[in-house]
């Protein structure tokens, strides 16, 4: 079977999965979110099955997986709109073919240099930043204290912030380096989690907040990665996080 079959059909199968997990009823819709994400990663290994190395198994697989659990929790908060939930499935669909074309491009460029890469990284870099912005709008939406606020920001970022860290020179290892900035990008993004919790900012303006400093942060630690990290690039993401915090800061309604 040739790979793009294999993408179409785990495509395919995720999004049936996806309606299943909104049938169940309220009280184990959590549990099948889980289940649909190790689901989603087991479909996802068999996709790309092919040359796919161990540690592979964490710098590209999970990715889809992830994608699949910020889909099917925002999709709890959705309004019972026929068209609006029907418009998100067939997004879901699309987003989930896409990542595995870009997750193979990746297995795949590891051996060598392919002209497709620099498509991959762009739309692996938007579906970071949409499952960023999934995931922290439904963790604030749940009213949770503080402190779960930015363990649950912490932890789902993580892999999200690795994942697009191992992706700029593709090592046929996982380096300490990427390793170390992961872990400094997710705590400062916890912390920034853990504040919005005591501001009284709206769901969906602190999701879109964090979604932006993670949009800051990854993009001077890609530039840095591939050793082009120059002045004028950092007075350029230095002034992109001036103009986010003036328009947080007196543009946005609060609460």
């Amino acid at each position: 079977m040739r790979r793009r079959e294999k993408f179409v059909i785990t495509a395919t199968l995720l999004t049936l999965g996806l309606v299943a997990v909104q049938l169940l009823s309220l009280e184990v819709r959590y549990l099948a979110v889980a289940v649909f994400m190790v689901l989603s990663y087991l479909l996802s290994g068999w996709a790309l099955s092919d040359d796919l190395q161990r540690f592979e198994l964490l710098a590209i697989v999970p990715f889809p997986a992830l994608f699949a659990g910020a889909v099917s929790l925002f999709y709890f908060l959705l309004p019972t709109n026929l068209l609006s939930r029907v418009a998100i499935l067939s997004l879901f669909g699309i987003g989930q073919y896409a990542l595995l074309l870009t997750s193979n491009i990746y297995s795949v460029a590891k051996g060598r240099t392919i002209q497709l890469v620099h498509a991959a990284h762009a739309v692996a870099f938007i579906f970071t930043l949409l499952t960023s912005l999934l995931y922290t709008n439904t963790i604030f939406s749940l009213k949770l204290p503080f402190y779960a606020n930015g363990s649950l920001i912490g932890l789902v970022h993580l892999p999200l912030i690795f994942m697009s860290l191992w992706s700029m020179n593709f090592e046929q290892r996982i380096e300490r380096r990427v390793i170390g900035l992961s872990a400094l990008m997710t705590l400062l993004l916890a912390e920034l989690g853990l504040v919005l919790s005591f501001l009284p900012l709206n769901v969906w303006n602190s999701a879109l907040l964090v979604m932006a400093w993670l949009y800051i942060g990854l993009g001077i630690l890609h530039n840095y990665l591939r050793g082009v990290l120059f002045s004028n690039t950092l007075r350029e993401y230095s002034l992109v996080a001036a103009v986010v915090g003036v328009i947080f800061a007196f543009l946005f309604p609060l609460k």
